[in-house]
C-alpha cells in the first residue's frame, strides 16, 4: 500500500500535465487560426515547439542526470510553464508569438519526457508495470479533450484559462513527488559522448523518424483536417478523447502484454498499423471517418511508444537515464515536429489533408520495412545491451 501510496503524486502530475497538454495540441492550430493566421504561418508556429525540443530536453536532461534530482527540474520547468504561457497567449503578430513561443516551449516540453523517465525509474524501483503509471497522462489527455472541446466550441479564444488551471495543479502536485536515487558520481559531459557512440542508438533514432514524423504531423493537422471536412471544435475534442482512451487501454493493460516479445517486434507491429491508419485517414470524406478511426492511435502511438521507451532504456547507461530518454524525446517530438510542422502546413494549405496524410502512410510504410530489417541484422545490438 506504501509503495502505490508514493505514486499518488506522479500519476497526479501524469495526469495534470497531459490535460493541460491536450489543450496545446488539440487547440493551439484552430486558437492560431482565430488569430488571424494562415496554414503555413501555424506551421512556423507549431515548429517553433519542436526546435526548442532539440535543445530543452537535452539539456533540462543533463541536469537532472548532473544533479541526480527528477522533481526539482520539474518544478523549475512547470513554474516556466505557467510564466511562459501567461505571456505567449496576450501575443498578437506572428514575429512576437514566435519568440514567446520558444521560450514558452523551451520550458514546457521537457516536463513530459520527465515525467515519464521518472515514472520509468519508479517502476523499475517498486517492480511495476511503466504502463499502469503512464496510462494516467492519457486519462489526463482524454478527459481534457472531451471536456474542454465542449467547452471551447465557438469559444477557442479562452483556451488559456483552462490550460492555466491544469497548470497550477501540475505545480502543487510537483512538491510532494518522491525524487529517484541514483548511487552514481555525477554525470559529466564527456560522459555523453558514449551516447553519440551508441551506434545502435543512433540508427534507432534515425529509423523511427519515418514513424513519428507522421505522428507529430497529426498531432499538429488533425484539428485543421477534421475542420476542412466540415467539423468544429467540440469533433476536435472528440477525436482526441476517443484516440487517447484507446492509448490509456493500452498502456493499462501493458503488464499483461507487453513483455511477451521483444519491444523491436512491437515497434515494427506499429509502424504497419500506423501505415493502415493513414491510408484511411487519406481516403475520408467526412468528419465522422476519421473519429471512427481514431481508436487506432492506441494501437498506433501506445504501442509504439511503450517498445521505443522500453528499447532506448535498455541501450543506454544508467548514469545517463534522464539524458538519453530526452535525447530520444527530441528526436520524436523534436526533429520530427519540425519536419512534420513546417512541410504539413504547407501541404495541407496547397493539396489538402488528404494528400498529407496518403504521404505519412508512404513514410509509415518505408519506416516499418527499415525497422524490421534493423532488427534482423545485429548492429551490435546484443553487445550494447550486455554492457548495460
Amino acid at each position: 500500500m506504501e509503495n502505490n501510496e508514493s505514486l499518488v503524486p506522479l500519476k497526479m502530475l501524469l495526469f495534470c500535465f497531459h490535460a493541460s497538454n491536450t489543450i496545446i495540441l488539440s487547440f493551439l492550430p484552430l486558437y492560431l487560426r482565430y488569430k488571424g493566421l494562415e496554414g503555413t504561418e501555424i506551421g512556423y508556429v507549431l515548429a517553433i515547439g519542436p526546435l526548442a525540443t532539440i535543445f530543452a530536453q537535452p539539456f533540462w536532461g543533463y541536469l537532472s542526470d548532473k544533479y541526480k534530482t527528477v522533481k526539482k527540474i520539474l518544478i523549475i520547468c512547470i513554474f516556466g510553464l505557467l510564466i511562459g504561457s501567461t505571456i505567449f497567449f496576450q501575443m498578437n503578430t506572428l514575429p512576437t508569438i514566435l519568440m514567446m513561443g520558444a521560450v514558452f516551449y523551451f520550458f514546457t516540453t521537457p516536463i513530459g519526457a520527465l515525467g515519464d523517465s521518472l515514472a520509468q525509474r519508479r517502476a523499475d524501483e517498486l517492480q511495476v508495470s511503466f504502463g499502469n503509471i503512464r496510462t494516467w497522462g492519457s486519462i489526463g489527455f482524454a478527459v481534457s479533450s472531451l471536456t474542454i472541446g465542449t467547452l471551447l466550441t465557438d469559444r477557442v479564444e479562452f483556451m488559456i484559462y483552462p490550460y492555466l488551471f491544469f497548470g497550477f495543479l501540475a505545480l502543487i502536485v510537483a512538491f510532494r513527488l518522491k525524487d529517484v536515487k541514483v548511487e552514481s558520481d555525477p554525470v559529466r559531459i564527456k560522459d555523453v559522448g558514449k551516447l553519440v557512440r551508441n551506434k545502435p542508438f543512433i540508427i534507432f533514432l534515425f529509423l523511427i523518424l519515418f514513424l513519428t514524423i507522421g505522428h507529430r504531423t497529426s498531432d499538429s493537422y488533425i484539428g485543421l483536417y477534421i475542420e476542412q471536412l466540415g467539423g468544429n471544435e467540440f469533433l476536435v475534442g472528440l477525436s482526441w478523447f476517443i484516440g487517447v482512451a484507446s492509448e490509456a487501454i493500452i498502456f493499462f493493460f501493458a503488464g499483461y502484454w507487453f513483455r511477451k516479445l521483444h519491444p523491436l517486434i512491437f515497434v515494427i507491429i506499429a509502424g504497419g498499423l500506423y501505415t493502415i491508419r493513414w491510408f484511411l485517414y487519406a481516403y475520408a470524406t467526412d468528419p465522422v471517418h476519421v473519429i471512427a478511426l481514431q481508436f487506432l492511435h492506441g494501437l498506433t502511438f501506445g504501442v509504439f511508444y511503450l517498445a521505443a521507451f522500453d528499447y532506448v532504456t535498455r541501450l543506454i547507461p544508467k548514469l545517463l537515464q534522464s539524458t538519453g530518454h530526452l535525447v530520444f524525446f527530441s528526436v520524436f517530438f523534436g526533429v520530427s515536429g519540425i519536419i512534420g510542422s513546417l512541410t504539413g502546413g504547407a501541404i495541407i494549405d496547397t493539396l489538402g489533408g488528404g494528400t498529407l496524410y496518403f504521404i505519412m502512410g508512404c513514410l509509415a510504410l518505408i519506416g516499418t520495412i527499415l525497422m524490421t530489417v534493423y532488427h534482423v541484422l545485429p548492429f551490435g545490438k546484443k553487445e550494447v545491451e550486455r554492457a548495460v
